[in-house]
């Protein structure tokens, strides 16, 4: 039996075992995971990791409880026991108060999406990686397979989405213990992009056993890759397009949001769940489409689950738990990846940033360290490392004023995140050439 016909034959076991004053939701989560881990250039490990599970949510009289379940792939068994935890949710209801922002949607809607573009054997891609990464301290780890999602409800809601990925997640690390970090991810395989990204890392490598530039607190100006600006944009997923915190005055993007402040005319966001890893329903069963978060450096939409929808008279428009982007997209600029050093001149190249928090929440302020290959630039020429250093700036000055371009390629970073299952979540970002980065120590 297929994942879909596993899922479908679950939800119809459910709408006839519920009573006329019940309704429920019901989630699948499935996978077929390779796993492969490097170390030393070597594969250390590998394995294969196929499971599906449910969220189960109970709904009546005001009240809802929900549970999480495993299921077995065999079908009499899973049935069974969906029968059990719709019984142990029934006495769970009648101790529970009512709820007043449940919000349920009626909509009996029906989506779906099958990305099948076939992955190479995993055999190939370990075979690619140890010839590139031959005499190479190489770390790192390979996750590829489809990934299922599925939504059913009693109001006739029927949502499927089912998507092939990969993500292959390394450093290569120099003997004096510095190390670049690479990444490269997708849902078609590309050997020729992978074996330029790879041949960039080794590049880096090489600058590293240079002595380290010192450099003095200050403001530089800096080039962020696009893995570092994922950690700025991911700072700004706290929250930052939620309606929860726009409205209770909380979040880091308040003051565009009010209109107070803008980002430079070259920034524009958004979730674009078309194409994306992303399943176009969340898990509470509403819809999803594509919304710009922000257009030409101007707040447009934001991120509406059911509970801020019913607590402060929105219309809810399918956001998570926690309203964050799951797959944000960001506009492409004009600077070619080959044009980057000549365009940055002297300054900071950066490729990862690390350990960021919110320095000035309601500001927008935020402080990191640099991580990995950082280098010192002169003449458009990499001329050595930089040691860690740390930053504080404000997203309205590294997005704003201080934002001299963008790259015309953009660079495609699934997480990583294996907690419990793989996760869907992606960011299309491009690289960000900026006039001054503010160094703190």
């Amino acid at each position: 039996m297929s994942h879909q016909d596993q899922f479908h034959a679950l939800a119809d076991g459910l709408s006839a075992a519920i009573t006329s004053e019940e309704r429920f939701t019901l989630g699948y989560n499935a996978e077929a995971s390779d796993f492969i881990r490097f170390n030393h250039g070597k594969v250390r490990q590998a394995g294969h990791v196929q499971q599906a599970s449910v969220y189960f949510k109970l709904i009546a009289s005001g009240r809802h409880a929900n549970l999480d379940l495993t299921l077995s792939g065999e079908s009499d068994v899973d049935q069974q026991r969906l029968k059990q935890a719709l019984e142990q949710l029934r006495e769970t209801l009648t101790l529970l108060p009512q709820d007043p922002y449940l919000l349920l949607n009626d909509e009996p809607w029906h989506s779906s999406n099958v990305q099948d573009t076939p992955l190479p054997d995993s055999a190939q891609v370990v075979d690619r990686i140890a010839q590139l990464g031959e005499r190479l301290d190489l770390v790192g780890i390979y996750a590829a397979g489809p990934v299922y999602r599925g939504f059913a409800s009693s109001s006739g809601a029927a949502g499927w989405h089912q998507a092939n990925s990969f993500n292959f997640d390394w450093s290569l690390f120099h003997e004096n213990g510095q190390a670049v970090k690479a990444n490269y991810a997708g849902h078609q395989w590309d050997d020729e992009a992978f074996t330029r990204r790879f041949a960039l890392a080794r590049e880096q490598l090489e600058f590293l056993d240079r002595p380290a530039h010192k450099l003095a607190p200050g403001q530089y100006r800096a080039y962020l890759a696009p893995a570092a600006l994922e950690e700025v944009i991911g700072m700004l997923c706290w929250g930052g397009f939620s309606a929860q915190s726009l409205a209770n005055k909380t979040s880091p993007l308040q003051r565009l949001y009010d209109a107070h402040a803008a980002l430079s005319p070259l920034v524009s966001l958004d979730e674009q769940v078309t194409g994306s890893l992303s399943p176009a329903f969340s898990g509470e069963g509403y819809r999803r489409s594509d919304l710009s978060l922000v257009a030409n450096g101007i707040a447009r939409d934001r991120l509406i689950d059911s509970r801020s929808a019913a607590e402060y008279g929105l219309v809810a428009n399918g956001a998570g738990w926690g309203e964050s982007p799951s797959a944000l997209s960001m506009n492409a600029g004009a600077l070619a990846l080959d044009d980057v050093l000549e365009a940055l001149g002297t300054g900071l190249y950066i490729s990862n940033l690390w350990y960021l928090n919110f320095s000035d929440r309601n500001a927008g302020r935020m402080t990191g360290m640099t991580r990995f290959a950082t280098f010192w630039v002169e003449d458009g020429k990499i001329k050595a490392p930089v040691s860690t250093m740390r930053f504080d700036d404000s997203i309205f000055s590294l997005l704003g004023d201080s934002l001299e371009q963008l790259t015309a390629q953009r660079e495609l970073i699934l997480s990583t995140s294996t907690y419990s299952q793989r996760q869907t979540a992606s960011n299309l970002l491009p690289g960000a050439l900026i006039s001054k980065l503010t160094l703190t120590l």
